[in-house]
């Protein structure tokens, strides 16, 4: 039996008085309609098969993404805490400098203070000898100003 007598036969919807030619017919009808439903099964899984794969190429991008961002935010994170730590150290450095710079003024006006007192008193160069000599004191004194 050919091909077109099989298609002729099934657009019909008539069988063939042969009872043999009938059966052979439904066979022949029952192979195409196994090969057709395969073929759509076989379809319908790739389709279904594409559609999970790009289900889950998205839930990876995601996944990136949210791994990015969670990666952004520790890095943020972690920077600020760095800063906080650089300027707290800056604070305390500067007022360890500011401190030993105050100590310092202070002792040079100390210093200065104690050195013009020095100055003023002895302003007026006093040179001169003198000798003891039992109970009588004999001075000879020479002032000189500055």
């Amino acid at each position: 039996m050919d091909t077109q007598s099989v298609s002729k036969a099934l657009i019909g919807g008539t069988c063939p008085t042969d009872n043999e030619q009938c059966l052979k017919l439904e066979k022949t009808a029952i192979k195409i309609q196994s090969w057709w439903r395969g073929n759509m099964v076989r379809r319908t899984l790739l389709h279904e098969a594409l559609r999970a794969w790009v289900i889950q190429c998205w839930w990876r991008s995601m996944q990136a993404k949210m791994l990015e961002q969670r990666r952004c935010l520790a890095l943020r994170l972690y920077t600020c805490q760095e800063w906080a730590v650089v300027k707290v150290q800056a604070q305390v450095r500067m007022w360890q400098a500011r401190r030993r710079f105050l100590q310092a003024r202070q002792a040079a006006c100390i210093i200065q203070s104690h050195w013009r007192w020095h100055a003023s008193q002895t302003r007026g160069l006093i040179r001169g000898r003198y000798e003891v000599k039992a109970s009588l004191l004999e001075l000879d004194i020479e002032i000189l100003m500055t």
